[in-house]
Formats: C-alpha cells, sequence, structure tokens
C-alpha cells in the first residue's frame, strides 16, 4: 500500500513540477503546501522522539530487572 501511495505522490508533483515549468503554478498554492508538510514533519519528529523516550524508559527499566535477576542466580550458585 505504501509503494501506491508513493506513486501517486510522485505523480502528483510531477504534475505540479509541469505546472511550474509551464508558470501555471501559484506560489501561494506551493507555499502553503510547504508549510503544511513542514507542519506534518515536525509533528511526527515531536511523536517519534516522545515514543523513542518512553521505549528508552522501559529499556532501563528492563536492563535494571535483568541485572537484579542476574544477582539472584548468582546468588544461588554460591
Amino acid at each position: 500500500m505504501a509503494t501506491f501511495l508513493e506513486k501517486i505522490m510522485e505523480w502528483a508533483l510531477d504534475k505540479e513540477d509541469a505546472l511550474a515549468k509551464d508558470c501555471h503554478l501559484d506560489l501561494k498554492d506551493i507555499d502553503n503546501q510547504i508549510e503544511a508538510v513542514e507542519n506534518k514533519r515536525k509533528k511526527l519528529r515531536e511523536q517519534f522522539e516522545k515514543e523513542d523516550a518512553e521505549f528508552g524508559h522501559v529499556l532501563d527499566k528492563l536492563h535494571f530487572i535483568k541485572a537484579d535477576a542476574l544477582k539472584c542466580q548468582a546468588s544461588k550458585k554460591s
């Protein structure tokens, strides 16, 4: 599905590029599109950073749990 959407997006961008080359593209429209994509990109980055931080917290906790389990395992062997 992603490949299909990527192809559609490339097709649309190619059409807009052709319009720009023929001087039939309104700069205000392209500026609005640029702004929308930049805003979406910013939100995605913020979401990624938040989720990445949450995963980091979980990983840290799991490493502490593993360390505690290893201590128990080591004390049982002695």
